[in-house]
């Protein structure tokens, strides 16, 4: 009995000497509960699909008829399908955009699908769209445009009104939202039912914005809110496809407002925000957010694609996609094809967690409690964490390889729950017994990423710097991603230098100038090299680990324009047409408006030449304009006499952008006339993005 007591004793006395410790006090504002969910889908898909579809706009103006919306194999499950495949959690779909059009059978306008011919006006796209992502495991979200060109009543209260109306019916009838969408286009010319005018708003006080928040609140509590200024997370600042490497999570949100100047801050938020606000990085797969047909040759590569994933997933924010579906009414063969490429390249990244298992320490532990120990941050516990004591926000974290092991990529969060902290912070490696600092960055967030040059490392260390409280870091993981495989891009300058490129500087690249297929036998690109005849290239990138080969990139170059001179135009600036021989595709000249048609220019190639062909590449712009549809070339020795050796028509250039390519019997000629005989557009300029020519092979 004495010796039972006595170990009662020992075990109490032992229980009451271990304080409990604390766990960190929060820092700054801190994520809801809705806000949290949010974080956690990172990538997901917008929709653009509406009238302007079929009106091959951006924005429409209102007067459009409900007729003209008729999709001919409209298929929303095929949309639900391919964002399942390519690894996104959910759909947002512009229910009504600026033209005011709306894609359900509302009560409140005439101006909707409910008139249109799809489906006999019976149709109901916003509640097909929602079963096909309840049936495909995807979150549903809505984008209602305050901005309203059609209705009649826009800037007068009768229309806020009706709009909340329209929001209280997408908020009802259609299951659970995760996310409610509206922009900052707000207010300006449009039909307006028929009054066809100016009008303007105040945005911060007409569209009764705390009463929307009400609704959205009251109807959908789960869905966070998107807007410039949130109130739950924010635009990124940009349609570009990225965030600053600086991305607090957190605003002076009471600042901003629809139309906010100050958008670029957007891109980095506050480091003494008020509110939890972050940001949502999104862009368009194409170079607008509408199906465009002269856009199919303008895809985002998978280079850029992938980039904007680690400049948006991996710089703390969401990576919102949109997908401009076609006038058939699906996505088109040759976005799926990138979006399921951008999937495969990243499941490639991330396949293998190097830092599981692998002993870790820290130079300081939160009352040197297991609670808060090192090992947390490699445990795959998402509710666990690692912290530091009270004023030490300068601490590090080392991982110690069993034997060395190659790292190009790093993965950090923070603890988000407790607020966002990390002010600056570095990572080294050791390598061969000498430390390298491998980066040093600023924020982390809900998740960073950072890539890096591979390195065979027997330590890794992870130097937090500076921030605004104790440590809480929740997860860190490491990587080694495969070289990342492309097919080389080509460059050439006027002088004729050639240089090729590739995303990953591991991949190497060879090349041949004969026809011949291209293998790592071939020549090896050290350096730009010059061509200055008729050549055909051919080139690849070839991954030297693994001896796999990139597609083959072809490229047919002719003689440099280094002497080449525009000597004559019928109008505009003469001392500006360089840039239709400039060898940059994204530059760009055009005649003046309004001028007489036909538009022509006349170069000078510098000597005569035996030509059999030349090439035009039409305007590259976002909007582009005076697209050169019919045309007449002819050639010259002399500059004075012309002969015309080929005209005709390029076929479905506007909505193929594409570089034209015409072939002719073969014609001595110094200079050389293009003229545009048609146009597309009403004012008769004629816009040129490249001109080249083919000359006779040897």
């Amino acid at each position: 009995m004495i010796k039972t007591k006595l170990i009662a004793i020992a075990i109490f006395g032992l229980l009451f000497s271990c304080k409990t410790v604390e766990p960190p006090k929060p820092v700054g504002p801190l994520p809801s509960e809705r806000q949290l969910a949010w974080h956690d889908l990172e990538y997901y898909a917008f929709v653009h699909f509406n009238m302007n579809t079929f009106t091959d706009m951006e924005w429409g103006l209102g007067g459009e008829s409900p007729e003209t919306f008729n999709p001919t194999e409209l298929d929303v499950r095929q949309w639900a399908r391919i964002a399942k495949e390519a690894g996104m959690k959910g759909i947002i779909i512009t229910a009504k955009h600026h033209d005011g059009f709306c894609l359900w059978p509302t009560k409140t306008t005439e101006h909707s699908v409910k008139n249109s011919p799809w489906k006999d006006g019976k149709g109901d796209l916003v509640k097909d769209l929602s079963e096909a992502c309840e049936e495909f495991g995807l979150k549903f979200g809505v984008y209602l445009s305050p901005w309203d060109r059609n209705d009649a009543d826009y800037g007068k209260p009768e229309y806020v009104a009706r709009y909340h109306e329209q929001l209280r019916e997408l908020l009802t009838n259609y299951g659970d939202v995760f996310e409610v969408w509206f922009d900052g286009a707000n207010g300006g010319t449009g039909y307006y039912g028929g009054a066809n005018e100016e009008r303007k708003i105040d945005n911060k006080t007409y569209y009764e914005r705390d009463k929307v928040t009400e609704i959205v609140r009251e109807l959908q509590p789960n869905a966070v809110i998107f807007s410039d200024g949130g109130p739950d997370i924010r635009w990124v600042g940009t349609e570009e496809g990225f965030a600053n490497e600086t991305n607090w999570s957190i605003m002076r949100r009471d600042e901003i407002y629809p139309g906010w100047p100050r958008y670029k801050e957007l891109r980095s938020g506050h480091q003494d925000g008020t509110h939890w606000l972050p940001a949502e990085v999104n862009t368009s797969i194409r170079p607008g957010w509408y199906y465009h047909p002269r856009e199919d040759h303008q895809v985002k590569s998978l280079a850029r694609l992938v980039q904007t994933y680690y400049e948006s997933i991996g710089r703390n924010g969401s990576f919102l996609l949109n997908l401009p579906v076609d006038t058939r009414g699906l996505v088109h063969e040759t976005d799926e094809k990138q979006l399921l490429a951008l999937k495969k390249q990243i499941d490639k990244d991330f396949a293998t967690e190097l830092a599981k298992g692998v002993t870790v320490t820290a130079t300081d532990v939160r009352g040197n409690s297991d609670s808060y120990m090192a090992e947390n941050v490699n445990d795959g516990d998402e509710n666990s964490y690692w912290a530091t004591n009270e004023g030490v926000t300068n601490a590090s974290l080392t991982f110690e390889f069993k034997e060395p092991t190659e790292v190009n990529r790093i993965l950090l969060q923070e603890y988000i729950l407790l607020g966002q902290r990390v002010i600056k912070f570095s990572v080294e490696a050791e390598v061969d017994g000498v430390w390298q600092k491998i980066d040093e960055q600023t924020t982390i967030g809900n998740k960073r990423i950072l890539r890096f040059n591979t390195v065979k490392a027997s330590k890794l260390r992870v130097n937090f710097l500076e921030s605004k409280g104790p440590l809480v870091i929740n997860n860190i993981e490491l990587y080694r991603a495969p070289n990342f495989l492309t097919a080389p891009d080509i460059s050439r300058d006027r002088e004729g230098n050639v240089t090729l490129s590739v995303a990953d500087n591991k991949v190497e690249i060879f090349y041949t100038l004969d026809g011949s297929e291209p293998t790592n036998k071939s020549n090896k690109y050290i350096e730009p090299f010059m061509v200055t005849e008729a050549t055909t290239l051919k080139s690849v990138g070839y991954d030297a680990e693994t001896g796999d080969q990139s597609e083959t990139r072809l490229t047919y170059l002719d003689i440099p324009k280094a002497d080449w001179k525009v000597v004559k135009v019928s109008s505009g600036k003469l001392e500006d047409a360089h840039k239709l021989i400039d060898e940059n595709p994204h530059s760009s000249w055009a005649t003046a408006a309004g001028a007489k048609s036909p538009q022509e220019i006349v170069i000078d190639l510098g000597k005569t030449y035996s030509l059999t062909g030349f090439t035009y590449l039409p305007i590259q712009d976002r909007y582009p304009f005076g697209i050169v549809t019919d045309y007449e070339f002819s050639v010259s020795t002399d500059g004075r006499n012309f002969k015309t050796v080929s005209k005709g028509e390029f076929g479905n250039v506007v909505n193929n952008r594409i570089l034209q390519t015409i072939n002719f019997n073969p014609a001595n000629a110094r200079y050389i006339k293009l003229k545009g005989v048609m146009v597309d557009g009403d004012d008769y300029q004629a816009s040129f993005s490249e001109v080249g020519v083919i000359t006779a092979q040897k």
